[in-house]
């Protein structure tokens, strides 16, 4: 036989190297030679299929035939890759547009599905708020609220008509404020002499963490929350006033809604929480203040104290009073049981200068009200009568509030600053300076004096005596409307007109 192939300098079609010899054979010839003689054809020796190894090889690439090298020939051969190169890239824009009409169709279904849960998500708030006006309306009981429950019926009925002349300072009111400002300085001057054992520290102060925000309080439609209040009782209970003409009372601590008061036709800019009884009061621009049952949910005095949008309302520490001011250029002393307005006093000093927030001193005999034009002045109350002013600041005054020692007076106004006033010396003390075109919207001391809040642009808190910034929260995403102090200190509640009408709570964590 044959084995030529072996030594031949060609490579065999299906080459395989015998382990004896080295030499490389074609596998159907060596095969057959095996099979037939068992050795190896060069050497001899033993050898079988088996031990073959097959030699892997590149494959042999062919060169173009002699007429591909022609210019034609090279042309023609460009045009097919050309060809193809369109081709593939007619395919890939064709797979492009696929691609952009399903990512179309994924979105305007993604947009279609938080449309449907906006439009949930509203009926869910608009049936929680209908579930908590309903939900006390089934009780059996009202709980008393020094009120002659025949004025209930009629101001629920919405048929009340309060007067509005004047029914005076008698000489028994003016006895009951006096008689309620001895017992409170007293008891000031006690507490003042030492803090409070529960007082949360100003180093916890530091040391607070967001403990929850709640939206969704108001109308989703008309969003915002523009002012604050908290029970002084049951700090558990927040008050909120909204752009959405409601008054909200929220349980912080159950996270649900108590109470939703509706009665008045323009936004809610003023609250006020009865420190010892279950009654609220709220003020707004549609002239009118409402004093709230809050089991009930319903109105239960109407006061027509002023001509024009009410913008200022405190309490007075006996509980039985409410004083407000308004842009008609007056401040008024109502009583909140009967709904009689008292006494109503123009500010003569300004003419035509609108009166933007008012608070009472701790003690109840004089109170300091806020202008337009830049203006805190002091009032003697049973005079009825300016007795101090402080000027010093630019812009309308947004905020006002006294110490609980009855020394301090801090004011805001549009001019990105705070002013502490002694009382006493009746003189600007300190000045806070804050960032320019800081916005400041309320200011509130704590129950002890230790502390002063101030929202705005943010929510700070300083420490008072040294006026020291301690803490700034920028969990907002809008402008911070109002903040209170929860008892001794422990949390810190705020609002802000963002869309999700959101009330903050700050506590140590």
């Amino acid at each position: 036989m044959s084995l030529c192939c072996a030594i031949s300098n060609e490579v065999p079609e299906h080459p395989v190297i015998s382990p004896v010899s080295g030499s490389i054979f074609e596998r159907r010839l060596i095969e057959k030679y095996i099979n037939e003689n068992g050795v190896d054809p060069i050497s001899g020796r033993e050898l079988t299929v088996d031990q073959l190894i097959d030699v892997k090889t590149t494959p042999v690439v062919k060169p173009k035939p002699p007429s591909g090298t022609s210019i034609p020939a090279i042309l023609k051969t460009l045009q097919d890759e050309w060809d193809a190169v369109m081709l593939h890239s007619f395919t890939q824009r064709q797979q492009l547009q696929t691609a952009r009409q399903e990512l179309s169709h994924a979105l305007y279904q993604h947009d279609a599905a938080c449309r449907v849960i906006g439009r949930l998500t509203k009926e869910v708030t608009a049936a929680r708020e209908a579930l908590a006006t309903l939900k006390p309306q089934a009780g059996i009981a009202q709980p008393s609220t020094g009120i002659p429950q025949p004025a209930i019926a009629v101001e629920a009925a919405g048929v009340a008509n309060q007067p509005t002349e004047q029914a005076g300072m008698t000489p028994e009111v003016i006895q009951k404020l006096q008689d309620k400002a001895t017992v409170l300085t007293q008891e000031r001057k006690r507490r003042g002499r030492t803090v409070p054992e529960d007082l949360v520290s100003h180093e916890s102060i530091r040391n607070f963490h967001t403990l929850s925000s709640h939206p969704g309080l108001h109308s989703a439609s008309i969003p915002g929350i523009l002012s604050l209040d908290i029970h002084n009782a049951d700090t558990s209970k927040i008050l909120t006033g909204g752009n959405d003409r409601n008054a909200t009372v929220f349980n912080k601590d159950t996270e649900q809604v108590v109470a939703v008061l509706k009665g008045h036709t323009k936004k809610v800019t003023r609250v006020i929480y009865h420190p010892e009884e279950d009654i609220v009061i709220t003020a707004s621009p549609d002239t009118t203040i409402r004093v709230w049952n809050v089991p009930s949910s319903q109105a239960v005095q109407l006061i027509r104290a002023h001509d024009a949008s009410v913008t200022g309302l405190s309490l007075h520490p006996t509980g039985d009073y409410v004083l407000s001011t308004s842009t008609d250029q007056h401040w008024a002393f109502s009583d909140i049981r009967t709904g009689r307005l008292l006494t109503k006093v123009a500010d003569q000093g300004s003419t035509g200068i609108a009166l933007t927030t008012a608070q009472f001193h701790p003690d109840g005999l004089i109170f300091g009200t806020g202008t337009s034009d830049s203006q805190v002045k002091i009032w003697d109350l049973k005079e009825q009568s300016n007795v101090a002013d402080f000027p010093g600041h630019s812009g309308p005054i947004t905020a006002i509030s006294f110490s609980e020692n009855g020394y301090y007076l801090a004011t805001a106004a549009d001019d990105a600053c705070v002013k502490l006033w002694d009382l006493r010396k009746l003189k600007n003390f300190k000045t806070l300076q804050l960032e320019d075109n800081y916005e400041i919207r309320d200011i509130c001391f704590d129950q002890s004096g230790t502390y002063l809040a101030v929202a705005g642009t943010d929510v700070r808190v300083y420490l008072c005596k040294q006026w020291q910034e301690l803490r700034v929260f920028n969990d907002h995403t809008a402008m911070a409307t109002g903040v209170r102090f929860g008892r001794h200190a422990r949390y810190i509640a705020s609002t802000s007109p963002s869309l999700s009408c959101c009330i903050c709570v700050w506590i140590v964590m």
